[in-house]
C-alpha cells in the first residue's frame, strides 16, 4: 500500500510549471508520481517528456486525449484538434516518444493508505475526453462512473481542481499543471494518509514566459503564453465553455 501519491495533470509542455512542481519537497517525498493524461501537447513538449522519463518508475502515466491526439497526428492521420499548438507539437516529437505516448493505459488503480482502491484517468474511465464538472449532477456522475467500484476516482481534463462527493464516490480533479483555468501557478494534488490535498505551486510566470519564448519556436508563441502562463482564463469562462458538452 502507497502512503503518498503525487498526481500531475494537464502539464500540456509548459517545461518551467512542471519543474517548479518536481521541485517541492512534498511531492519529492511522495512514493509515487501518477500523471492523468496530456503532457505534451504544448510549447515544450519534447523537453517535457524527456523530463518525465527521467522520473523513470517514480511515476506512472495515463494517457490523455491530447497525448492520443498527438499519437494519431504525428502518424500523418487527418484528426481535428481544437487548438493548433497540438497540430505543431506533434511534428516535433520523435518516434520513441510517440511510442511512449502510444503505449499508455487509459487507467490504473492503485492502493492507498486513507483511500483504499484509487481509479486514475484523465477525462472519466470511460472517455479521454468526457466533460464532468464540480457541479455536474448527481445523474451525470452516476452515469459517468457506471459500473466503477472505485470509491475514489482521480481524474484530470478540464484543467481546474476540485474535490467532491457524488452517489458516495469520492472525485478528485488536480486541476492543470501548465494550463490553468481560475488561478495562476501549477495545480496538483497529494492523496494519501492525510487525506485529499490540493497543491498549487507559484512560479515566476515572466521568467517562464521568456524562457518559452526562446526556446519553443512554436510561431505564435508569445501569443500562447501571453494567455495559459499568465494564467488569463478564468474559472467563469472555462465553466461557460465546458457546459454545453458536459451532458
Amino acid at each position: 500500500m502507497l502512503n503518498q501519491v503525487a498526481v500531475l495533470a494537464d502539464i500540456h509542455g509548459v517545461l518551467p510549471a512542471l519543474d517548479a512542481v518536481l521541485a517541492e519537497p512534498d511531492l519529492q517525498a511522495a512514493d509515487l508520481i501518477v500523471l492523468c493524461g496530456d503532457v505534451a501537447a504544448g510549447p515544450l513538449q519534447g523537453p517535457t517528456l524527456d523530463r518525465l522519463a527521467g522520473l523513470g518508475s517514480r511515476a506512472l502515466w495515463v494517457r490523455g486525449n491530447a497525448d492520443r491526439e498527438m499519437v494519431a497526428l504525428a502518424r500523418g492521420e487527418e484528426i481535428t484538434v481544437p487548438d493548433p499548438i497540438a497540430t505543431w507539437a506533434a511534428g516535433m516529437v520523435d518516434i520513441a516518444q510517440v511510442a511512449l505516448l502510444d503505449a499508455l493505459p487509459t487507467s490504473m488503480t492503485l492502493d492507498i493508505a486513507g483511500f483504499g482502491e484509487v481509479l486514475f484517468c484523465h477525462a472519466t474511465p470511460r472517455d479521454d475526453e468526457e466533460i464532468v464538472l464540480v457541479d455536474s449532477a448527481l445523474g451525470r456522475w452516476n452515469e459517468v462512473l457506471d459500473g466503477v467500484s472505485a470509491e475514489t476516482v482521480v481524474c484530470g481534463h478540464t484543467h481546474m481542481p476540485f474535490a467532491r462527493l457524488a452517489n458516495q464516490q469520492l472525485i478528485v480533479n488536480p486541476g492543470s499543471v501548465g494550463m490553468p483555468y481560475g488561478s495562476s501557478g501549477a495545480h496538483w494534488a497529494l492523496l494519501g494518509e492525510h487525506g485529499v490535498q490540493l497543491r498549487r505551486t507559484k512560479f515566476d510566470a515572466e521568467a517562464a514566459c521568456a524562457a518559452i519564448t526562446k526556446t519553443s519556436g512554436y510561431p505564435d508563441i508569445e501569443e500562447w503564453v501571453d494567455f495559459f502562463v499568465r494564467s488569463q482564463a478564468s474559472d467563469v469562462t472555462a465553466l461557460a465553455a465546458f457546459k454545453p458538452r458536459a451532458g
